[in-house]
């Protein structure tokens, strides 16, 4: 029996349980100061975990102030009764899954493959630059003056524009209000509408960043999966009556990490479903613009009429990440309490910013660099599944986005492949962070965008090499 079923926290992701249930035998006294910790194969065993799991526990203890590392011996209690070191105060109690990402991505690596960002060289950087010299021509008392909250006038007039001409959808200024990128927006939108121990439900496997933010305001993470027809709607509309959600946060054209776009059919029904039963769906578009052959389906904010959805759409990662520029769209009286919370978060997102954007949204050089930008990144995600062949890993070919989530043998451990990529040089992102549970997923995502064909090959060239061993083992 899986040790960690006793537990009253069983709806936490599991490395968050292993984290208590460690801390709980410290402070009973049945581990004390500088006793050593079971290895990480010893605790994943005792509990049934993957050794992932158990080593992120460790971690997170060792950050907390709980542990201490001897190089090549283990893990060792290092506080008197459970009390942290000084760098940790004692009313922090983290929740944070995506902590270990960020651990991934600042690792040194000449193959990232766990950048899901556009490699630089790909983006219109001397064009910005050129129209940001000029910026100040135009408004020589910018850096004198605040941004308003909602967001400049130029740039939301603009927006209202481009989202009718390109995507047809009818938007006010009124409507909009600019973040400074996503995260900020999804952070806004759990500040004002869910509270603790309310449920949301959240497509499974899902961007890292939502998870975190969800789990900070102490909700009930309700996963529903995600498939490359979309999703079980009847499960969907079984988990509405039953939990009364307030929020289904959800990304559904070209997913991050699965690449799967939610067709046509389903985003009529969903929003009929979030009437239905009063739920907000929260819809995270941040790579529309990145089809390789078909435009997407239109937003799921289309078929909205009664003010049942929120439309983040973000211009990051395919215009210039450095700028930060996101929109959410909503009903006005959502967008009234939205403008409360973001005036608290920071008070308008930089003008500078929000004028260097308004220029490239307004010229003929944004369309001209999309279709560059979507023949290159299709060479490149074609270049890696060519690679990738042949290898008994299995994906579904995206038609848009920066992924491939690849799923590995069954037999493979998923401690052991990152840590021997990481050693050659490669990295990639485990599936068990883009998990809401924390699962231990036999997938893992690999992003295209960052490396250019030579070092995509190169790269998947070792990662194959570092599969196939663990595979003989």
């Amino acid at each position: 029996m899986n040790r960690l079923q006793s537990l009253p926290i069983n709806r936490i992701p599991l490395f968050q349980q292993v984290y208590e249930y460690v801390l709980n035998r410290i402070r009973s006294k049945e581990w004390t100061p500088h006793d050593k910790l079971p290895s990480i194969r010893m605790l994943a065993q005792e509990l049934q975990v993957n050794r992932l799991t158990v080593f992120k526990a460790y971690q997170c203890l060792r950050d907390d102030g709980y542990l201490y590392v001897k190089d090549k011996s283990g893990y060792f209690v290092l506080s008197q009764k459970g009390e942290k070191v000084d760098h940790a105060h004692p009313i922090i109690h983290s929740y944070i899954q995506n902590s270990y990402l960020s651990e991934i991505h600042q690792l040194e690596a000449n193959y990232q493959f766990s950048t899901a960002v556009i490699d630089p060289l790909l983006l219109p950087n001397k064009f910005l630059s050129e129209e940001v010299r000029k910026i100040f021509d135009r408004y020589p008392k910018l850096l004198g003056t605040y941004a308003p909250v909602q967001g400049d006038a130029e740039l939301l007039e603009e927006l209202s524009t481009y989202f009718y001409q390109y995507h047809q959808l009818h938007v006010s200024t009124k409507n909009l209000v600019i973040t400074t990128g996503a995260q900020q927006a999804i952070d806004l939108i759990a500040k004002v509408f869910v509270h603790m121990h309310d449920y949301v439900l959240i497509d499974s496997p899902t961007y890292s960043a939502a998870i975190d933010i969800f789990l900070q305001r102490g909700v009930h993470l309700l996963p529903v999966e995600i498939h490359s027809y979309g999703f079980d709607l009847d499960k969907v509309e079984e988990l509405m009556k039953r939990h009364k959600p307030k929020i289904f946060y959800l990304n559904p054209t070209f997913h991050n990490p699965t690449g799967y776009t939610v067709p046509k059919e389903q985003r009529k029904r969903l929003v009929e479903l979030a009437e239905k039963y009063q739920c907000l769906i929260v819809e995270d578009d941040s790579y529309h613009e990145i089809y390789f052959h078909e435009t997407p389906p239109a937003p799921i904010f289309q078929y909205d009429t009664d003010g049942y959805v929120v439309y983040v759409r973000s211009f990051s990662k395919y215009v210039a990440p450095g700028l930060r520029i996101c929109t959410m769209i909503a009903h006005p009286s959502l967008i009234q309490w939205l403008l409360k919370a973001k005036a608290l978060a920071d008070n308008g997102t930089p003008l500078l910013n929000q004028k260097a954007f308004l220029f490239f949204l307004t010229s003929e050089r944004m369309h001209r660099h999309m279709e560059k930008l979507r023949i290159a990144l299709q060479i490149r995600k074609e270049v890696m599944e060519e690679e990738l062949q042949n290898t008994g890993l299995s994906w579904i070919s995206p038609s848009g986005g920066l992924n491939l989530w690849v799923k590995l043998h069954e037999q493979i451990d998923m401690t052991s492949m990152l840590q021997q990529s990481i050693q050659q040089s490669v990295s990639f992102v485990p599936g068990r962070i883009c998990d809401p549970g924390g699962r231990d997923l036999p997938y893992i995502r690999l992003s295209y965008s960052y490396l250019n064909e030579n070092q995509i090959r190169q790269g998947i060239h070792i990662f194959k090499k570092v599969y196939s061993s663990l595979i003989r083992d």
